[in-house]
């Protein structure tokens, strides 16, 4: 059975961050599920529209992975969304894969203890919001046990073949890397 992922969408989400993910994980097989949180049309930061699948709402938390997207304002408007953080926080707590880029781990993430006793990496000067326990690595990506940070734009791609190693292996991340001309 496929896996499927939840990539969060929020408006002044980061489309390069969601997009990427989007398009590399369904690329490897993944079931990838855009689930619009303020509506089903939600424009990015950098006024790129983009159809959601679902809404939020309509998705149970039974998926194999939640990818949260940065970007300004997306970051904070998932942050201060109820709905949001209980999903998360759920999806956590079965063991799920719970991966964040840019802003979102310090924003979205570490308010929420997702990042407690976890090394993270986010945005470079974001790192001031993790808390004590969560050890900050200046790294394009950082996988520590079901969570994956990633730091923004530039680091999307590395950050999606991060998530499809985890979900279903590096043979999965090998091909698409001699399809897609990455190295």
């Amino acid at each position: 059975m496929a896996k499927k992922a939840i990539i969060l969408l929020v408006t002044g989400f980061e489309e390069i961050e969601a997009v990427t993910v989007v398009d590399i994980l369904r690329r490897a097989g993944i079931e990838a599920v855009s689930a619009g949180v303020d509506s089903m049309s939600i424009t990015g930061s950098h006024g790129i529209t983009i159809s959601a699948d679902k809404k939020l709402s309509d998705i149970k938390s039974d998926a194999d992975a939640v990818i949260i997207p940065g970007g300004m304002p997306g970051a904070l408007h998932l942050h201060n969304s109820n709905e949001v953080n209980d999903f998360i926080k759920d999806m956590n707590s079965r063991g799920a894969l719970i991966a964040g880029i840019c802003a979102a781990p310090a924003v979205v993430l570490a308010p929420i203890g997702i990042l407690d006793n976890k090394a993270a990496t986010c945005y470079p000067g974001n790192q001031v919001d993790f808390g004590k326990s969560t050890k900050y690595k200046n790294k394009a990506v950082v996988a520590d046990g079901n969570i994956i940070t990633s730091q923004g734009p530039a680091t999307a791609m590395e950050f999606a073949f991060a998530i499809v190693e985890k979900l279903i292996g590096k043979d999965a991340v090998k091909k698409i890397k001699n399809h897609t001309l990455a190295s």
